[in-house]
């Protein structure tokens, strides 16, 4: 099963990162969306390495937890896998092909642009656009993915009594929540080339947009554990009590100068180089506005010194800003996470629009 081409209504989205299963359920009336139920359930560690889950069993526990805290009666969700561990391709096929046509030539093609076994791989595929005028052929998206890694985040949800019905791509998620961000930019800031720095526990994923297509996309090695090990041997905690105290404060005064202030030039300097490789490999020279997700970006002044370092417009990602939230919701709790939840966002928007 792998698939970005279907919608089902309702869905929930759900995004399983190394620390955290995150549910986000949205509905939408005219042009307005409405968030229905959300939940936050932390993973235990080692449950999921670079992305990839190694106990199915403990993560669908952990799903089946979210589901109870959302108070959910939604059982359909959307889940994506990485794009480290996805193979995209922009292929040219002939135009008027039926889809089980067009399906059956890929096939009969994929083994030039997939180096693994067929039979171990997930696939599938996307039109883009139309045919240009006086064209006999199509641009086809062609996503592949080992089966293994698609097969083991679809038995979690299944453990966590869900019914996957879309499995996306991590990129295409947060395309999907940056064009609805987007939307609602103020007039100064420009959108015609836009960077994300999604900075997770272990992970930051980069990936720049150009006319809200995304055109580049990049992992790196680098997020939120460092600053939680930083205090761990700076105040002699376990990493459990770093985690904590670094969420809930109390650490002692020299905290921010001696340890939060290095962390967030260290995160400034990684963005930077992370613009710099794509800078290198691209025609765009600069990029028109920068957006901060992940837990990391709800550090306090992080935008001053990203956009001070970096000389780029820099704002915090908010797809929560303009929706109306039902009453079941602690609204405080919504937005405190709302930088991290972009991917559950991305996936939850596919059951709308």
């Amino acid at each position: 099963m792998f698939s970005f081409n279907k919608k089902s209504v309702p869905i929930l989205g759900i995004d399983i990162s190394a620390t955290a299963i995150k549910l986000l359920e949205l509905s939408r009336s005219g042009n307005r969306y409405r968030v229905e139920s959300y939940a936050v359930e932390p993973l235990p560690a080692n449950l999921v390495t670079d992305k990839i889950i190694s106990d199915i069993e403990q993560v669908g526990e952990a799903v089946a937890r979210a589901v109870k805290k959302a108070r959910t009666r939604t059982k359909h969700a959307a889940v994506c896998v990485a794009g480290s561990s996805v193979i995209t391709k922009v292929i040219n096929m002939p135009a008027g092909l039926s889809d089980d046509e067009m399906e059956n030539q890929i096939h009969i093609e994929a083994d030039q642009y997939i180096p693994f076994p067929l039979e171990e791989v997930a696939m599938d595929f996307e039109v883009i656009g139309e045919p240009q005028e006086g064209s006999d052929s199509v641009d086809v998206l062609l996503a592949a993915s080992r089966s293994e890694i698609v097969d083991n985040v679809v038995a979690a949800l299944e453990v966590g009594g869900l019914t996957p019905k879309i499995v996306d791509i991590e990129a295409f998620a947060i395309e999907n929540t940056i064009k609805l961000i987007s939307d609602d930019f103020i007039e100064s800031v420009a959108k015609d080339a836009v960077a994300v720095a999604d900075v997770g526990s272990a992970v930051t994923t980069f990936s720049v947009l150009e006319n809200m297509q995304t055109i580049y996309s990049r992992e790196e090695t680098f997020g939120g554990a460092q600053l939680t090990e930083d205090i761990q041997r700076r105040y002699g905690l376990s990493y459990e009590e770093a985690g904590l105290a670094k969420k809930q404060g109390g650490l002692p005064d020299n905290y921010g100068p001696e340890v939060l202030d290095p962390f967030k030039d260290n995160m400034a300097s990684q963005i930077g180089r992370a613009l710099q490789f794509f800078y290198s490999s691209s025609q765009i020279s600069a990029v028109d506005t920068l957006i901060l997700a992940g837990g990391c970006a709800s550090i306090p002044d992080i935008t001053e010194v990203v956009e001070a370092k970096l000389d780029v417009k820099t704002i915090i990602a908010n797809p929560f800003a303009n929706m109306a939230v039902a009453s079941k919701i602690q609204t405080k709790s919504l937005m405190n996470d709302a930088p991290a939840m972009m991917i559950a966002c991305g996936l939850a928007l596919r059951g709308e629009g």
